[in-house]
């Protein structure tokens, strides 16, 4: 399946598909300087600071974020000004150093230099996943191993997912099929800021036209933002019928279904990713997916009461109690932290609410639908790519792409072994108890899956996740064993969640013509350095901050995503899941999945061997059950108001004025994310984060949280 198969054409200069062609060049410079010492200053500098700012905030609620999309345009004009005013010499090292000449300043700040920067930013700004296990353990189960244990375990999880991305390049870089939706906005921006006038004739230029909606969007973010929230939250059934349960069960934004298709907040529309980037036929398939597992499926599975599902709420992100209240996990640990059997006897199982359990029973869906279903469709890809045969036709920018030294397998081979390495010495140097089987196994699921999640992302723009299968095999092969099922979650979720950042960047280089070996190491080197930085930074603040994640800690550094980490690990890591979904419990029906996902793609792949004209060809069922994986915390509103959205853009406008589409869809996505993040970061600093903050209260700022979302059949003993 590729990427809008009605859009194929058979351009020999150019893309052949034309969301690319609206966005990316076709033309390049191969003399044009890419890793400047220039470049490495102002990437380092800003992606540094961001990773640090990151980290500090990534523990306070609630948290702003600096986005790679930020420090694109920071960077933009740091660059035009040292272009401008630093000196021009050229320098040579002295010949026992290798004799390499560079200048501070070789020419104006060009796209290549900002490419770089962005693959950066994209790489290292986000905190490492593994900090939530690191916390947990010093916060909760009382471990501390110290700094070097720390920082290996970061590089471990952080970058041997850098090598496996490397030796996916030739079927998810090279192929033009793979097209990897959210680099033509970043393709579409860098592009915008760099070209000195637009070619087309008349109009405006779409560098005014981003200036223009960037300042709109800015200003316009305050409403939501701060003086009239309730258009964020835009649920006014509810606000007319408070009291009224099903309204609010099925209305409800924050603890309900959201069915309602209204908010005028850009960050609730784009909280499953730009509806501007993803392609219709992508998004047909998200939408279609949520409406009949979210809207139809889960109300009828509540009001039946199915697995005692109304005796909760019907959508939340914690688990519940029997007596209906949220599930608490000291009641069934030990004094030393281990699993307390009488205890959890004497209290009570784990029970799911409706959201999460569709959740969940579609997550096992999943795990064998992507691969059968990679296997189908992309068999021969595999076969071919794996004999070094090319797996389609190169397009204008592969070609491109040949001026440069590709950078060798056997580089990404040594980066994946030396950091797994770096797994196996956190282990095993600092005694956590964890078999080095275990890891073999956690490094496998990525190894794996990188593949058929890769196919889904770069053709769709949604990410698969491990998050649940990597909690319950560590949970069934060491139980009890919450340390165990922390690291093996986190380095199996993070190296395949990186490996699909480091592709995305790859692509991204791609597109830009960046030279792979300039990608390779700023990739490298920029991981690295901010690692140690993060780690630094975690170091310093629970050593320094008095009460850091405790409850009403003054500068509100409560640790909210370290408290669902560790929820995580008691649940899967002591409780199990074998309690939870073997035999004898409600929820063993959820395995059944399983087996139910890995025949889902059969009918629609014989189908369209069959009819190869019909249009069942398009259909992708791992489409269908990954695209409502953001549920919870994200509920209805943020996929019909998404989904709207992608309708005027993705298919109305893209038809009628497709000239219009082309040269403004994705600098639109650009612009209105940019001014969304900057006024978002411009109002938690000077009106929310001062000492004391600024806080309207009045009807538009409460009436979304007044309506009630009680159960609908009382709680009991069940």
């Amino acid at each position: 399946m590729g990427f809008d198969f009605d859009a194929l054409g058979d351009e020999d200069d150019d893309s052949p598909f034309p969301e690319v062609r609206a966005s990316v060049s076709n033309i390049d410079d191969p003399e044009m300087p890419a890793m400047t010492l220039r470049m490495w200053i102002i990437g380092l500098t800003l992606c540094l600071i961001a990773a640090a700012l990151n980290v500090y905030y990534t523990f306070r609620s609630p948290a702003p974020s600096v986005a790679p999309l930020a420090l694109v345009l920071i960077s933009y004009p740091i660059g035009k000004f040292m272009a401008l005013v630093v000196p021009t010499k050229t320098y040579r090292l002295p010949r026992w150093l290798g004799g390499l000449e560079f200048s501070l300043n070789p020419g104006p700040w060009n796209v290549k230099e900002h490419a770089l920067v962005f693959i950066m930013a994209n790489v290292a700004v986000t905190p490492p996943y593994a900090l939530n296990a690191i916390v947990v353990l010093q916060i909760y189960y009382g471990v501390a191993y110290g700094f070097g244990f720390d920082v290996t375990l970061v590089l471990a999880t952080q970058l041997t997912g850098f090598g496996l991305a490397g030796l996916c390049r030739r079927f998810l870089v090279w192929p033009a099929s793979m097209v990897w939706p959210q680099n033509l906005v970043a393709c579409t921006l860098l592009n915008t800021l760099h070209a000195e006038e637009d070619e087309e004739s008349g109009g405006v230029s779409r560098y005014k036209f981003f200036m223009y909606l960037f300042g709109g969007t800015f200003l316009f973010f305050f409403l939501p933002g701060f003086l009239f929230t309730a258009l964020s939250v835009f649920s006014w059934i509810c606000w007319i019928a408070p009291t009224n349960v099903p309204v609010n069960q099925l209305f409800g934004v924050s603890t309900g279904l959201g069915m309602s298709a209204v908010t005028f907040d850009w960050s609730q529309i784009t909280w499953i990713g730009s509806p501007l980037m993803i392609p219709w036929w992508a998004e047909v398939h998200v939408f279609a997916g949520f409406a009949i597992f979210y809207w139809i499926l889960v109300p009828i599975l509540y009001y039946t009461n199915t697995w005692n599902l109304a005796y909760f709420p019907i959508s939340a992100n914690v688990l519940y109690d029997k007596f209906g209240q949220e599930y608490n996990v000291t009641r069934v640990l030990t004094t030393q932290d281990t699993f307390d059997m009488d205890a959890y006897n004497n209290y009570s199982p784990l029970y799911l609410p409706a959201t999460l359990a569709m959740t969940y029973l579609l997550a096992f869906a999943l795990s064998t639908c992507v691969l059968v279903h990679t296997l189908l469709y992309h068999g021969r890809t595999l076969v071919n790519g794996f004999k070094r045969m090319r797996v389609e036709k190169d397009d204008i920018h592969a070609k491109l792409m040949r001026n440069y030294p590709e950078v060798p397998d056997w580089w990404y081979g040594v980066a994946f072994v030396t950091f797994f390495a770096c797994a196996i010495i956190a282990m095993e140097v600092w005694k956590t108890g964890v078999p080095v089987w275990a890891l073999l196994l956690a490094v496998l699921l990525p190894v794996v899956y990188v593949l058929p999640s890769g196919f889904i992302y770069a053709m769709t723009g949604q990410s698969i996740t491990l998050n649940l299968i990597a909690q319950i095999i560590p949970g069934t092969l060491l139980p009890g064993n919450p340390i165990a099922n922390m690291v093996f979650k986190a380095y199996s979720v993070q190296t395949l969640t990186e490996s699909t950042y480091f592709v995305q960047d790859l692509k991204l280089g791609h597109y830009m013509k960046v030279p792979p070996r300039s990608t390779f190491v700023v990739q490298l080197v920029c991981t690295v350095l901010a690692a140690f930085v993060q780690v630094g930074v975690k170091q310093w603040m629970f050593a320094n901050i008095p009460d850091i994640c405790q409850k009403g800690q003054k500068s509100s550094l409560t640790c909210p995503h370290n408290q669902v980490f560790f929820t995580a690990s008691a649940i899967w890591g002591l409780v199990g899941p074998k309690r939870q979904f073997g035999p004898g419990s409600i929820y063993y029906p959820f395995l059944y999945a399983i087996i139910i996902g890995a025949f889902l793609p059969f009918p629609f792949w014989l189908w369209q061997r069959w009819h190869p004209k019909s249009r069942v060809k398009y259909i992708s069922t791992p489409i269908i059950l990954n695209g409502v994986g953001f549920i919870p915390p994200a509920t209805g509103i943020n996929y019909s108001s998404w989904f709207v959205v992608a309708f005027i853009f993705q298919y109305w406008i893209r038809r009628k004025n497709f000239l219009w589409w082309s040269k403004f869809n994705y600098i639109t996505s650009a612009a209105l994310d940019s001014g969304t993040v900057f006024c978002f970061i411009f109002i938690f600093f000077t009106l929310q984060f001062p000492k004391g903050g600024v806080t309207l209260k009045w009807w538009g700022n409460e009436v979304w949280m007044n309506s009630k979302n009680l159960f609908r059949v009382a709680p009991s003993s069940h």
